[in-house]
């Protein structure tokens, strides 16, 4: 079935204008930047996008659905709400704006006064970072299992800024695969980075490596609440103090 018109297009035979057909309109891309961290209801959206107007977000998620970007789907009871998540259309979109989140981030000196900040705005480069460098072993803490000498299976890195929380979700040999809002539900064992907003873009940007961050006690790594320095110590049978 063919789509709908749309209300503008560039009217170009041209791939890139398609795409900006469909994506370029204000506030899009930034839907799909929150969307990428998983389904969203509509107050969540709203909430998360500092300056979009109810009918401004409610337009582009309508634009979405009709060119099969999102789709809306209903939670089973007893929840009983609507979400917004993203088609594979969709999130074929999360190379596209990870790769404007590495164009951007030398763009981010101190923050305006202007500015809103969300902990979560800070994953796309930082996971674009560690996508190619890998999740390094910090410590005594691998990035794939959460704790050192834990089998290969994949785990979960939350990551604990000031401005708040993510997490990073890592594949069986400890790559980097994708990223969520919030802490991280698991019933293993998790792995903790607490640093801040200037450590966290240094390593988004490349001046700083993971390692050396937390050599510098820039960045404090935990397994489940307990330091790995504690843990290194109980595993070599080194008494606490």
């Amino acid at each position: 079935m063919p789509r709908p018109p749309r209300r503008r297009s560039y009217d170009q035979y041209c791939a890139v204008a398609r795409a900006l057909d469909s994506v370029g309109d204000r506030w899009t891309l930034l839907i799909v930047r929150e969307l990428l961290a998983g389904p969203r209801r509509y107050t969540d959206l709203h909430a998360d996008l500092p300056g979009v107007s109810t009918d401004v977000l409610a337009s582009r998620l309508k634009d979405m659905e009709r060119d099969g970007l999102a789709a809306r789907r209903r939670l089973p009871a007893p929840v009983s709400a609507y979400v917004y998540e993203l088609t594979e259309r969709g999130r074929a979109l999360h190379p596209v704006v990870a790769a404007l989140a590495e164009w951007g981030t030398p763009e981010l000196a101190a923050p305006r006064p202007t500015d809103a900040v969300r902990a979560h705005w800070f994953a796309l480069p930082l996971l674009r970072r560690l996508q190619v460098t890998g999740m390094p072993q910090v410590s005594g803490v691998t990035g794939a299992s959460g704790a050192s000498g834990a089998s290969g299976v994949a785990g979960l890195v939350d990551v604990r800024l000031p401005e708040g929380e993510f997490h990073l979700r890592l594949g069986p040999d400890g790559s980097v695969c994708g990223y969520g809002d919030g802490p991280a539900s698991a019933q293993g064992a998790v792995t903790r980075l607490e640093l801040d907003a200037d450590t966290c873009l240094a390593i988004s940007r490349g001046d700083l490596t993971v390692e050396d961050a937390v050599r510098d006690g820039r960045v404090h790594v935990s397994v489940d609440g307990t330091p790995v320095a504690a843990l290194r110590d109980a595993a070599a049978g080194v008494p606490s103090a």
